[in-house]
Parts: C-alpha cells; sequence; structure tokens
C-alpha cells in the first residue's frame, strides 16, 4: 500500500472505508467516513493509484444516494393501483403470475427487456446482464447504446474486428489534443478515463494546445486555447476535408501501423472530393483554418483527436466516428504514445466478447427489422425510439411484456413522452431498480437491488477505456439489511429462468451461474468444473476473480505464480497501476487478416447522404444537447446536495437569436419541433454558436405516481419530446440528438 499506512474498518462497521465512485468514468478513490451506521463524510483518497486525490461534487454525494430516503429498499408490487411492501417469494411469485401466462398466450417475442447506462457501473448487473440478454430467448433488447455511443461502435467492429475496441487519447502524454464534441469539464471523460481529467488537460496547455470543436462554448472550450463553433451535424465534412488536406499536401505518416494498414489508397480517392472549400461554409469553419488544423496535427510529434457524444448522436455519427481515426491514423498518432491508444484493462470485461455471426467486423446488419417501422437490427440492437411504437402498434409480434433494468427511458430516450403513453398497455412489467421514478411507475413489481455503497466495487467496462492499466477492488461500505436479499445478479438469473419457463421463485440460480462461468472459461480455454472446483462460491466475485487471473497481468490460475488475482488484489486496498497504455495494435485487431480497414464500404456508402447536406438549405435554428457536472443522465437529480444552485434546465440561446426574437435573458420561451413543443425559461449568451440552441437532458421530473421528493421539487423539462424518433444516423440506427431544427418563440 502506498503512502501512509491506515486502520480500515470492516463491512457494516464504523471507522474508515476506501471506496472506488462508481457514478461515472473517472472512478475517482474516495474516503468514507463511517459513524453510528450513517455516512459521515467523504472526502478523496490521495493515495487512490489511479485518482490521487480528485474527486468531483458527484463523488462527495455518494453518501446521500446511499441515505436518500425515497430509495427503495424492500420489493413492491402494485395491488390495485397502488404499491405494497412484499417479501422477496411473494416479488418473485408476482412476476411469474405476470409473464408465464403473457409468454404461453404470445411466446417470448412479445418480451422485451431495456437495460439503463448504470449497469456499466454495477458490481453486479455488468457482469451478470448478458444472462438475461443472451439465454432469455428474447428476440430483440433495446438500450441507450443507440442514442449514446453505438456509431463509435460500429466503427470500431467495422475498422478493428471489435466493436468495444475503443481507441482512446492518450491525454497524459499528448501535446496538442484537438476535443470535437466532448466536454470533460462536465463528463469527467467518456469512452475516456482519465483521473481529473481537466488537470490532464491543463496539463497539455502548458507544454502544447487544447483546440475543441463544438456548437457551445463549453466549460472545456472555456479552457482550451481555441475554440472553433461549429454547425451541429458537420464533423464528418470538417474531418474528411482535413484529410483531404494531408493527402493534398503529401502530409500523410501512417506511422508503426503502416504494416497493419488495408484502404489508403482507396481512403485517398475518396477524400479527393472533399476541399475545405467545399465544407467551409456549412461547417462555419474557414478553408484556411481547416488546412491550419491538418497542418498542425501532421506536425505536432504527440497529438490526437477525440470525439466524443457529440460526434455520436447526430445524422452523421457514425460517418463522424470513423473519421476521427482515420485523421489520427493518417498522421502517425495512432498507436503511439501521445496519440490515440487501445487500453489494457487489467480484467477483461464480459460485455466486449464477439457478437456471434458478426466476427471478423462483416457488415451483415439488418438481419431482423422491427415489426413497425422496419428499423434494421446493427450489432444487435435497434433504435431505442422504436420501443413505443412496438408497444402502441397491435398486431402480430406485439410487445406485451417489458423489463427494465436500471433504466429511466421516458426520460432519456428520443419521444420518450410515447413510451410513457405506451407503457400503460403492457401487460406486464417488471423493474430491478433502486427508484419510483417516471418510467418505473408503470410497473407491476419492482425488485430492488443494494445501494451503491452495499455492494463490492471493480469496474468491468470503464477500465477498457482507461489511460492507464488499473485494478482497484472496493469492498461494500455497508452490509444490506436484509441478508437473505437477492444481489442483482440472482434477480437476473431467476427473470432469465422465467423467460425460459421455470417460475421465478423455483430457478435453480446456482446452476444458471455456474453454467456462465464455464462459457466464460471456455472463451479463455480453461475447463469450467475443474476451474469452478477452485471455489466455494458464485457470482460476480467468482467471475471478477476469473477476469482477473485470464487477464494480461494475472496468475492463469498458478501459470504465472506472480501474477494478479482478486485475493492479492485485495490486499492493495488503494489499487495497483500497471501502468500507461502501450502499442498492441496487432494483438486488439479481431479481422481475419489481422488489417485495421480504414476504408470500410459500409460507411462509404454513406457519403452520398452527407453530400447532400451540404447543398441543404441552413435550418433557422438546431438544437444541441448538453450536460452539467452535477448530473448524470436523470440519475442525481433526486441528491439534495447536487441540486443546490440555480436552475439547469435552460435554454441557451445567442443574443443575436434571441433580440432578433424579442426574446430576453429569463423570459420562458416555446420551443417546437417535429417531435413536439415544451416551454423552458432561456438563457441569453454569446457561449453559444449563433443559430443554435442547447437544452440538458434528463430532466422531466414531477410526474404523478414517482416518488422523487427532490427531483419533483425542480421538475424542468423533457427535451427528448423534441427529438424525432426517425431523426436518425442511418449507418448506426443512433438518435440524432443533436442538430435537431427548431423553432423558439416568446410564451404566450
Amino acid at each position: 500500500m502506498a503512502g501512509t499506512r491506515r486502520e480500515l474498518a470492516g463491512v457494516g462497521e464504523d471507522g474508515l472505508h476506501l471506496y472506488t465512485c462508481p457514478l461515472c468514468e473517472a472512478m475517482c478513490g474516495l474516503e468514507i467516513r463511517v459513524e453510528q451506521g450513517h455516512v459521515a463524510g467523504v472526502r478523496p483518497n490521495r493515495q487512490d493509484v489511479w485518482s490521487h486525490g480528485h474527486i468531483c461534487p458527484k463523488g462527495a454525494s455518494l453518501g446521500a444516494v446511499h441515505e436518500d430516503p425515497d430509495r427503495i429498499r424492500r420489493p413492491m408490487v402494485k395491488v390495485d393501483g397502488q404499491w405494497q411492501e412484499v417479501d422477496w417469494d411473494t416479488a418473485f411469485r408476482r412476476c411469474t403470475e405476470l409473464l408465464a401466462p403473457v409468454i404461453e398466450k404470445y411466446g417470448i417475442g412479445a418480451v422485451t427487456a431495456y437495460t439503463g447506462n448504470p449497469l456499466a457501473h454495477s458490481f453486479s448487473l455488468a457482469r451478470y446482464a448478458g444472462i438475461l440478454l443472451g439465454l432469455s430467448g428474447m428476440p430483440m433488447t433495446y438500450s441507450p447504446g443507440t442514442v449514446d455511443q453505438w456509431p463509435k461502435n460500429l466503427s470500431s467492429h467495422l475498422m478493428y474486428g471489435g466493436w468495444w475496441s475503443f481507441p482512446v487519447p492518450d491525454v497524459e502524454r499528448t501535446d496538442l489534443l484537438v476535443i470535437m464534441g466532448a466536454n470533460p469539464a462536465a463528463s469527467q471523460g467518456s469512452l475516456l478515463a482519465a483521473p481529473d481529467v481537466m488537470g490532464l488537460i491543463g496539463a497539455v496547455r502548458q507544454r502544447g494546445r487544447v483546440i475543441v470543436v463544438d456548437p457551445v462554448r463549453t466549460a472545456t472550450a472555456e479552457r482550451a486555447d481555441e475554440w472553433l463553433p461549429i454547425t451541429p451535424g458537420t464533423d464528418a465534412a470538417l474531418l474528411l476535408a482535413v484529410a483531404h488536406t494531408l493527402f493534398d499536401e503529401k502530409l500523410v505518416d501512417l506511422g508503426t501501423v503502416a504494416p497493419q494498414l488495408d484502404g489508403v489508397d482507396t481512403l485517398g480517392e475518396v477524400v479527393a472530393d472533399w476541399p475545405p472549400e467545399r465544407v467551409a461554409e456549412v461547417t462555419g469553419i474557414g478553408a484556411e483554418r481547416i488546412r491550419e488544423l491538418a497542418r498542425e496535427l501532421a506536425a505536432t510529434p504527440r497529438a490526437v483527436v477525440y470525439g466524443r457524444i457529440g460526434t455520436c448522436n447526430q445524422e452523421f455519427g457514425s460517418l463522424a466516428s470513423w473519421l476521427v481515426d482515420v485523421v489520427n491514423v493518417l498522421t502517425g498518432h495512432f498507436d503511439v504514445p501521445g496519440g490515440a491508444m487501445f487500453p489494457t484493462a487489467a480484467a477483461w470485461s464480459v460485455t466486449v466478447q464477439p457478437i456471434p455471426g458478426l466476427e471478423d467486423g462483416v457488415a451483415d446488419f439488418g438481419r431482423y427489422r422491427t415489426r413497425v417501422r422496419g428499423a434494421k437490427e446493427v450489432l444487435g440492437q435497434v433504435p431505442v425510439s422504436c420501443l413505443a411504437e412496438e408497444i402502441a402498434t397491435p398486431g402480430e409480434g406485439q410487445i406485451k411484456a417489458l423489463i427494465t433494468v436500471a433504466g429511466n427511458p421516458v426520460l432519456s430516450t428520443p419521444a420518450g413522452h410515447r413510451l410513457d403513453e405506451a407503457l400503460d398497455e403492457l401487460e406486464a412489467m417488471i423493474s430491478i431498480d433502486l427508484w419510483l421514478n417516471e418510467t418505473t411507475r408503470h410497473a407491476d413489481v419492482i425488485l430492488p437491488g443494494p445501494s451503491p455503497l452495499e455492494q463490492p466495487h471493480h469496474d468491468d467496462l470503464i477500465l477498457h477505456f482507461a489511460v492507464n492499466s488499473v485494478a482497484n477492488y472496493s469492498p461494500p461500505v455497508f452490509a444490506r439489511p436484509d441478508p437473505d436479499a437477492p444481489d442483482e445478479w440472482e434477480i437476473l438469473v431467476r427473470l432469465t429462468g422465467l423467460c425460459t419457463g421455470t417460475p421465478a421463485e423455483d430457478v435453480d440460480v446456482a446452476a444458471i451461474d455456474d453454467g456462465f462461468f464455464d462459457y466464460l472459461c471456455f472463451t479463455q480455454g480453461l475447463d469450467g468444473a475443474t476451474v469452478r472446483a477452485l471455489y466455494d462460491h458464485g457470482g460476480p466475485e467468482r467471475t471478477l476473480d476469473l477476469t482477473l487471473r485470464t487477464g494480461p497481468f494475472g496468475d492463469r490460475y498458478g501459470d504465472d505464480p506472480d501474477g494478479l488475482t482478486l485475493d492479492k488484489l485485495r490486499q492493495h486496498p488503494d489499487g495497483i497501476n500497471f501502468g500507461p497504455m502501450v502499442p498492441r495494435v496487432p494483438e486488439v485487431l479481431g479481422t481475419s487478416d489481422g488489417k485495421i480497414r480504414l476504408a470500410p464500404p459500409y460507411l462509404l456508402e454513406d457519403l452520398p447522404r452527407l453530400a447532400r447536406r451540404l447543398t441543404r438549405a441552413p435550418e433557422d435554428l438546431v438544437l444541441v444537447s448538453r450536460r452539467h457536472l452535477r448530473s448524470n443522465n436523470s440519475w442525481l437529480h433526486n441528491v439534495a446536495p447536487l441540486m443546490k444552485g440555480r436552475d439547469r434546465c435552460t435554454l441557451l440561446m445567442h443574443r443575436e437569436d434571441a433580440t432578433r426574437r424579442g426574446i430576453a435573458d429569463g423570459d420562458r420561451v416555446t420551443v417546437t419541433s417535429s417531435g413536439g413543443c415544451i416551454e423552458v425559461p432561456v438563457e441569453v449568451t454569446e457561449a453559444i454558436k449563433p443559430g443554435v440552441v442547447s437544452m440538458p437532458h434528463g430532466w422531466g421530473h414531477g410526474k404523478a405516481g414517482t416518488r422523487l421528493g427532490i427531483a419533483n421539487g425542480s421538475p424542468g423539462v423533457n427535451t427528448n419530446v423534441l427529438s424525432p424518433p426517425d431523426f436518425l444516423d442511418e449507418p448506426s440506427g443512433n438518435g440524432a440528438l443533436n442538430g435537431i431544427p427548431v423553432e423558439v418563440r416568446p410564451a404566450s
């Protein structure tokens, strides 16, 4: 253990506990002081090998999340429209009474699931959601992936043969950082896990330059050397022009990955048609500035382009996501320190396993289509905006039952208000959740898991985006009040068994868990029965030990006696840091020929659609989304310390646009799109590109039947009312939440 040794309390005891914050990708190490069974204080852990004492307001509020009086602590069943707390046996029997008749009458095709973003941060759910999604027999499920990062999954699948193989910017060692559509000052990093990311960005400025390309002058842009306000949805056009310049001025340097590249000549032919002059007007960035940007990237030995959610959830998200990587490759900043690199997670994630039938980066999509809209499947997902119509539209294949897992799609998906109306038409709805929120209020049964502090923690998927190879295990701070309550993974297993014909209360949880573990062993070339014999328990800790031991630093069950195991990790409560990212392209590639496919035909086929965008008449106003440091989608609006301060649910509008419409700061306005209409106070500013307005995501509380005392006191409005369900990035099916045409008028 680094630093001064501290006396740590055991699970459920008063005293000092070390814990890794599970609320975002920053993964900050915390010191939690417990007195008389309650959280007395949360401070940063300065000895944490990853975060080194960094903390944000979200982590400091973790005690308030645990002690939230609105948090559901016992199963709840709806009887004649009223909620009743029941024991677990009664709750599981009720699940069987609801779901079994639906499956018997309509088949498993009438059942679906929605899994929310908290899965990526949950010790149980992250490791076991695959059981429900993969073994239940449900032919189609939904997630926020198709409003978040599906274009990045798609471009990574096509280029590298791995749908979760994301190159991340080496912000610790770069000298020129170009940030597109990301605001780490609020997000703390997204598909980029780094300790104190804004501190690292500040260090980049001290030794080099930071450029932010964004239609909003975000808090990140305020702290950059240059802000380039871009027209929403035109990032791909800008990057094509940068690539054009690199070829045209003979600045292309393929660097160390040259032997692994396929399609360089094709790419050169494609970008020849995209000179800066062609895109300057539509992007709002001058042709000469585009050329200078290309030259800066080419001339700086350690430089990198980082694109995130703003480059994903727009109508050309797949092209933009692909081209971020293309520019990094063409400038020699790929798989090298200071550029874009592939992290090495100490424990591999179940999530990153290849999708059967889609190995080798094939573009065999549309293997099935949605019943109503005919939307095609991409990487096993269809647009989440299809869910409402699949519930509401009668006919063969209509969805009759829904399982939600740690998600609030009424507030977090396009046209969520339509889903809100449709959910009451279901014959059965079961939710695994900790709160009675805008979505779960429609459920028939709510099955709560433990609070974050009542379960262990070791990040699963997030460590695949981390700039260091870190392992950091946290035991629970508190014991669960009901020692017989099942963990979330056990709930998932029971619902999976119910979907396959066994009453939930009779499911052999251990047998399914052992079968799942045997499969994971098989993927590593191990015999499951032999490995299982080494354990006296199942569950996610056994899975974590397997993924640590068979990971890059593991002991391979004795083959490397000095290697990592969960027991060894427990002896390092501040974690173990195996160091920064290293070049590893050959081992990452899942393509059969071992090549990076730089010009995937599936994406090239979308370029004519982008070309048509260049000649489209400009919109008077378009809407983009934004986030705040004290928010995480809709999760944390019921935490009083995070809700202090002025109203954050406002419409940002440039002063010129407001003056032209007779709108003053603080006025209420109506915002209308083809999807719907909302009323919201306006915040007049010059920190936004003229012609663009911005709304935060995740608001719209205050609905009858919810139990969110703090959030309902500041309800805000749901910006997803304005998101047309069919406004998509066509290659991936990802919702386009940025660049929505809107009208803004003074409210009557």
